[in-house]
């Protein structure tokens, strides 16, 4: 081979490489983008939901709850028409009352009436106790078979009590122009996005690492969703 074209074919083997590297790049930059608007839009639904004056989730059940899921109606693809709902995060309480960090998840199924495919729909999930998330730590929770789910109750200093923390799993909610409200949810189900997890905090991840076994670090990707909820979902004890 001449030397004129071993030189050319050292060019252009690198600029393949060149572009091979870009189109690696581009992607995980992308990646990097979707899964910090996700959690700034849940972390935004949340802080709107505390300013309801009147409406809203019972402080005392946002105080008691061991977790929150929360599905912003403004991240990318949220909404499909062929049932899905849409993406968003879930993070559990430790044992030391704080939130650890989220792990990302898809909202998929069930029916909710009129609300079905409506962008500007959000939707909050109250867990009132452990067992309620630990179908989910396989991979996938189905609501009102694996956990039972209830339309929560609406209302700032609504009367949370005994029976309303107790009598059911999950709470759920909608928040549609502004407005909170109680909505049933059966049938839909819970499922990880093990992609999404594995950009954020390292390919060897679990589910169980991130919500149980308090391993995983609060990167800064997801550490405004955390704040928000250690702000406005502070344990309180009794």
């Amino acid at each position: 081979m001449t030397r004129e074209r071993t030189g050319a074919w050292r060019a252009i083997s690198s600029g393949l490489l060149a572009l091979s590297l870009v189109g690696f790049a581009v992607p995980a930059r992308a990646e990097d983008h979707a899964a910090r608007a996700r959690i700034d839009s849940a972390a935004a639904v949340v802080r709107h939901l505390m300013a309801a004056p009147d409406s809203g989730i019972p402080q005392e059940l946002l105080e008691k709850a061991t977790a929150i899921a929360v599905i912003p109606h403004d991240v990318r693809g949220a909404f499909f028409f062929g049932g899905s709902y849409g993406k968003g995060v879930v993070s559990q309480r430790l044992a030391n009352g704080s939130w650890g960090p989220p792990c990302y998840i898809d909202l998929t199924g069930g029916s909710v009436g009129l609300q079905f495919g409506v962008s500007s729909t959000d939707y909050v999930l109250v867990f009132t106790n452990r067992e309620g998330i630990r179908p989910l730590l396989k991979g996938k929770l189905k609501l009102g078979a694996d956990a039972s789910v209830a339309a929560g109750p609406v209302g700032r200093t609504a009367a949370a009590g005994t029976n309303v923390l107790l009598e059911s799993a999950i709470y759920t909610y909608s928040r549609s122009k502004g407005v909170f409200a109680g909505v049933a949810l059966n049938g839909a189900a819970l499922t990880i996005d093990r992609h999404a997890d594995r950009a954020v905090y390292g390919r060897n991840v679990t589910t169980r690492d991130i919500l149980v076994r308090d391993s995983v670090p609060i990167t800064a990707t997801v550490r405004p969703f955390v704040e928000t909820l250690d702000r406005y979902a502070a344990y309180r004890r009794g």
